[in-house]
């Protein structure tokens, strides 16, 4: 029987920056912290209190707290990428 690890690949993201979104209460979060303990570069796991894994989906309550912690992290790792981009020129 074949067996398939994604697990195995985590490392090939080398230096680049990570954000693992997951929800306190997601049965899923067990791979979030599997993949967060194999990754290399500067990484960061944001549980959000309380979401499941398809609350934050659709749920406001859910994705407001997602969607500003993403919105720093592209902002913080996008402007360093692009540093003659101001972040006053990208537009919202």
């Amino acid at each position: 029987m074949a067996i398939f690890d994604a697990f195995t690949a985590v490392p090939l993201i080398e230096q680049r920056p990570l954000l693992l979104i997951v929800g306190t209460r997601a049965i899923t979060s067990w791979m979030s912290v599997e993949a967060f303990q194999k990754a290399l570069g500067p990484k960061e796991i944001h549980w959000i209190a309380g979401a499941g894994h398809v609350d934050l989906y659709d749920r406001e309550q859910y994705l407001g707290p997602a969607i500003e912690k993403l919105t720093a992290h592209f902002t913080e790792y996008l402007a360093a990428a692009h540093p003659l981009v101001s972040t006053s020129e990208v537009p919202r």
